[in-house]
């Protein structure tokens, strides 16, 4: 399988490919584009209020959970062995 690097990754994110590095053991873990949502606060001094995001990269976790912002790391940036993610 083709691997390749950050910059053809970016290019997957704005096709709305979900991406993942071949190093990554997480079960599923893999990184997307979210082109942003309104979301209603749940708790605290501002619940019940709207808040706009803009758009963020995100990751899906091992735990199968989505961590909005995800930031890579240097080896991230440099690696060279990304690859398509199989999209659930």
């Amino acid at each position: 399988m083709q691997k390749h690097d950050i910059g053809w990754v970016v290019d997957q994110l704005f096709a709305g490919k979900f991406v993942r590095r071949a190093g990554w053991n997480g079960k599923g873990m893999h990184i997307y584009l979210d082109q942003g949502e309104t979301i209603t606060i749940g708790d605290g001094v501002y619940k019940g209020e709207k808040r706009t995001t803009e758009p963020h990269v995100c990751l899906y976790t091992a735990h199968g959970t989505h961590q909005p912002g995800w930031v890579c790391s240097q080896a991230d940036l440099l690696a060279t062995d990304w690859e398509l993610a199989e999209q659930e």
